[in-house]
């Protein structure tokens, strides 16, 4: 009875051992079927990522051609971010380095690049007019150029004169009878004066007829003198390193442009009917100054103080033309 109790016994601990057995394969099925279908495996969620940066990356690729400045703000990556910023650059740069007429180069001038830096008047052509008189006094005027050395001047048209662009120029002007004088414009001569007249000094006017004449019928055309000396510069009164005001004077060809130097690059300064042009914010003032005339020629002055209302000799003049 011990040997069959012990039998039965053995059969039932190896049919424990087997259940047993069945149910650790069985748990482990059950656990490998569970971990493959749970999310969060690495070889999976690799290919999602790069879905999804790629994905930013259409997206911004868009903005760029249609909001830049949205752009900037939503830049997904720090690649995406350097594109954005660098972007921009070359045309801010291309943007400092076009200012017209100051890139004219000035070794080769073309009729229209001429005739675009000298406006109204212009070289090789004859003008119709009148020429009438006025008493100069001690030959200042509009230009500013203070008391004129000889009375061989005149007062430009408002026309003509296109906001002091006509200052300093010499122009020939010839009378029916045959007689002339050359004369440098110094001043303006405002409305009734009409397009094509010069209101000369009674000096110059009388080189041409008797004064009581009072209007002679006149052509009249841009020159450029032979002996002229060199050109100054002049910085206006209450010129400081905060504001300036510059003007050339003593120029042989009519001046059409002025820059000063800056950290940027060359500066255009806006002219003034006063004949001044002007640094508002101060900007350039007491750097380096380029002058350049109605032929594209470009003269650059180096040490020119602000000293204010003091006329400051160069050693450059235009060339004659």
């Amino acid at each position: 009875m011990s040997t069959a109790r012990q039998v039965a016994r053995e059969r039932r601990r190896k049919r424990r051992m087997m259940w047993g057995t069945l149910s650790l394969v069985a748990a482990s099925v059950v656990a490998c079927l569970v971990m493959a279908l749970l999310p969060g495996d690495k070889d999976d969620t690799t290919p999602a990522a790069s879905t999804t940066v790629a994905a930013a990356g259409e997206a911004d690729a868009g903005q760029t051609l249609s909001t830049p400045s949205a752009k900037a703000k939503t830049s997904p990556s720090p690649s995406a971010s350097r594109s954005a910023t660098a972007s921009p650059k070359p045309s801010r740069t291309t943007g400092k380095k076009k200012p017209a007429p100051a890139k004219t180069t000035p070794s080769v001038h073309s009729g229209s690049a001429t005739a675009s830096l000298a406006g109204r008047i212009k070289s090789g052509t004859d003008y119709q007019g009148v020429a009438t008189a006025y008493d100069a006094g001690v030959g200042d005027g509009a230009c500013g150029f203070g008391p004129s050395p000889d009375m061989m001047i005149a007062a430009m048209n408002t026309t003509d004169y296109q906001t002091a662009r006509a200052c300093g120029a010499y122009v020939h002007v010839r009378a029916a009878n045959g007689r002339s004088v050359t004369v440098r414009i110094t001043n303006e001569c405002p409305l009734p004066c009409a397009p094509g007249q010069i209101d000369l000094s009674q000096q110059a006017f009388s080189q041409l007829g008797d004064l009581h004449l009072g209007r002679i019928a006149i052509t009249w055309n841009l020159v450029s003198p032979a002996d002229a000396g060199t050109l100054s510069v002049r910085y206006k009164t209450g010129s400081s390193q905060y504001w300036c005001g510059i003007q050339v004077l003593n120029h042989r060809n009519p001046v059409a442009a002025l820059e000063v130097s800056t950290s940027g690059g060359w500066r255009q300064l806006g002219r003034t009917s006063y004949n001044y042009f002007l640094s508002a914010d101060g900007t350039g003032c007491g750097n380096a100054i380029r002058i350049t005339d109605i032929y594209g020629q470009r003269l650059t002055v180096n040490g020119i103080a602000i000293r204010p209302n003091v006329v400051q000799s160069t050693s450059v003049q235009f060339a004659q033309h």
